[in-house]
């Protein structure tokens, strides 16, 4: 007989993965508001995705993974994640390639599903990481689809449902993390870092620079709303 906790996290990770595609079918509405307002909107979840990727390094990825790790080893991982994605910036740059939000979205979800498994095999409170994952993975979805349009080099569908079959990479992930590397949360206590330190540079290298707009002061407060989000999920 199926364990109850294992179904939970099916659930709860697919959940947060569809999270994804959802977000890119907002971002497929446009022309309801007028140009300035829309531009607003656009900028503002754009903040509101930084914030919550930040909120996902501060209360998530760096205090659960510095549990496991010594000092020396927790900041040699995340100083490689950092190089890492600055590596894959610079490659993504010359190739001419959009896809700083879409490595960021997946950069967050990839080792927050792990740890969804492996939080629910040591008995920890997996639906409320999961619903924290399914938050921040909307304006992000909704983000690295706006970038990847604009580029003119997918189509609407396309995106779409590349976005659905990485919505079930989620579970698969969370799955791992629940038979596979529970008993090695070193493991993923290095997984986490790095992830985290490849997500910080990414916001402050290519996420932030794109919210300020020229005299408009509301799009910011969409960073401190997504980082809240993640306060009351971390809260709760």
């Amino acid at each position: 007989m199926t364990d109850p906790s294992v179904v939970y996290v099916v659930i709860m990770a697919l959940v947060a993965g569809l999270a994804m595609p959802a977000g890119g079918l907002l971002a497929r509405v446009e022309g309801v508001f007028p140009a300035w307002l829309d531009e607003e909107l656009r900028h503002g979840i754009l903040a509101m995705g930084a914030g919550a990727l930040l909120s996902a390094v501060a209360l998530v990825l760096v205090p659960d993974g510095m549990q496991e790790l010594g000092t020396a080893a927790s900041c040699v991982s995340f100083l490689l994640g950092a190089l890492a994605f600055m590596g894959l910036d610079i490659w993504l740059a010359r190739r001419k390639l959009p896809a700083s939000q879409l490595a960021s979205m997946l950069s967050d979800f990839v080792p927050e599903s792990i740890a969804l498994g492996t939080t629910a095999a040591l008995g920890g409170g997996s639906v409320l990481l999961g619903l924290l994952i399914a938050v921040q993975n909307f304006p992000e979805g909704f983000n690295a689809y706006r970038e990847l349009k604009a580029a003119g080099h997918y189509s609407a569908r396309r995106i779409l449902f590349m976005f659905l079959l990485m919505a079930f990479l989620g579970p698969v992930l969370a799955l791992i993390g629940y038979f596979v590397l529970a008993e090695y949360t070193v493991i993923v206590s290095a997984i986490m870092l790095f992830a985290a330190g490849g997500i910080l540079y990414s916001v402050l290298q290519d996420i932030a620079p794109q919210v300020r707009m020229e005299n408009s002061w509301a799009p910011p407060l969409g960073g401190i709303l997504g980082f809240m989000i993640g306060m009351l999920g971390f809260s709760l």
